[in-house]
């Protein structure tokens, strides 16, 4: 099975331009493809997870990868998908997200002599003239076709700015760039972005007479149709200084029955046949799927030896249900212990609550327990008399969340 077959069986195509010309190119490593990547955080998540498993997996197949950074484009925001307007960032905001964003794709992607780019667009889009460019650009593009996109529908309910009405000239634009700079000859992207992508093809055909292709990705929803990658504590993280390894096992390790399947089909480099397998699994089997899952991903993510950290506290917890070492932790002074701190603090600063009513709630709805005892008691004050002797306090949120409390 090549390449483009393997991608079909995996489910991950949704749309593409020309199906018979982009399984030529792909199966046979002639596609030089990029995806783009808006800097809107110092980190990628796991809304980008599968993008960044596409790329590897072309690259695997012999395609050149391009990661655009949205450099230039980031500072209007993409509208799509939105019901209010991103917020501004500065220059420097957006290069050291772009820093950040090459680190973690480097654990996908090889960027080596030759093989994958990084490219920024504001190379090319901040030093444009007005006039200019909506000269030479401007008259490719039918306003009323445009705002027939499914992107601009949204918006337009509460009020379009023209600084976003811009953004799919703008992303047009830089296949057509990238085209001319790099011989890119396919844009890969969400199925949300399919209306901008045809913007690039069509620009390059009409400019340069050439055929240039896309092909929309499929995205990763659960089986109540909500994109997957939130949680109540917000986004998943590939940063692990923003999501531990442990809770980003625990995000996959928790997934639905009904999804479990689906994602290891989509996102794990499992043979497909292994995963065909699976498909009559339940019950029981269904854990081991979920296990699987979550330990493949976190691998891919934060290395072989964080995997094997993350399942070992994990199963030390709901099936010894005992402590780990592995499972994450927060210490304080033995000083600062020893004054107290009350239930609510401890929440917030162990993760396990965005904030203080958040926290409060939790507790008053019976979800807290500390070292297997329930607290209701939202004013309760530990110290260090009431840890163990291991110098440790356990709090669960829930069935699920477990935060560990040490004194050093």
């Amino acid at each position: 099975m090549k390449i483009y077959e393997e991608l079909v069986a995996r489910g991950l195509i949704a749309q593409v331009t020309n199906e018979q010309e982009i399984r030529e190119m792909v199966n046979n490593g002639k596609a030089t493809f990029y995806i783009g990547f808006d800097p809107t955080a110092d980190s990628l998540h796991v809304g980008h997870f599968m993008a960044l498993c596409l790329m590897k997996r072309l690259q695997m197949a012999g395609n050149r990868p391009i990661a655009l950074i949205g450099g230039g484009t980031g500072m209007i925001g993409d509208p799509s998908g939105r019901s209010d307007m991103r917020q501004m960032m500065t220059t420097e905001t957006i290069q050291h997200n772009c820093d950040c964003f090459k680190e973690q794709m480097s654990k996908f992607i090889d960027f080596g002599e030759g093989k994958a780019l990084m490219v920024n667009n504001a190379e090319w889009l901040t030093g444009l003239n007005y006039i200019e460019f909506i000269r030479e650009v401007g008259p490719h593009f039918s306003v009323n076709n445009m705002l027939r996109a499914e992107c601009y529908k949204q918006r337009m309910e509460k009020g379009l700015s023209f600084l976003e009405f811009n953004y799919m000239i703008m992303q047009s634009y830089d296949f057509y760039e990238l085209y001319q700079r790099y011989g890119c000859n396919m844009q890969f992207g969400g199925d949300d972005q399919w209306s901008n992508m045809l913007g690039g093809t069509e620009l390059i055909r009409r400019k340069l007479g050439k055929d240039a292709h896309a092909m929309t990705i499929t995205l990763l929803l659960n089986s109540e149709g909500k994109k997957m990658g939130k949680t109540q504590s917000g986004a998943v993280w590939l940063d692990p200084d923003k999501t531990s390894p442990y809770e980003f096992y625990q995000y996959w390790r928790n997934v639905a029955d009904a999804d479990v399947l689906k994602c290891i089909r989509m996102l794990t480099f499992l043979p497909l046949e292994e995963i065909d397998a699976m498909d009559g699994w339940e019950g029981s089997e269904l854990n081991k799927a979920k296990e699987i899952l979550a330990y493949e991903l976190t691998k891919l993510v934060h290395g072989e030896e964080e995997a094997k950290k993350a399942d070992e506290a994990a199963k030390a917890i709901f099936i010894g249900g005992g402590k780990s070492q592995n499972m994450p932790t927060t210490t304080y002074a033995k000083e600062e212990l020893d004054a107290g701190k009350d239930l609510i603090t401890l929440l917030v600063d162990t993760g396990l609550a965005k904030n203080r009513s958040e926290a409060r709630r939790l507790i008053q709805q019976g979800g807290v327990s500390v070292n297997d005892e329930k607290v209701t008691d939202f004013s309760r004050v530990f110290t260090s008399a009431d840890f163990d002797e291991d110098a440790a306090l356990v709090i669960k949120k829930g069935k699920k969340g477990y935060h560990q409390v040490k004194a050093e």
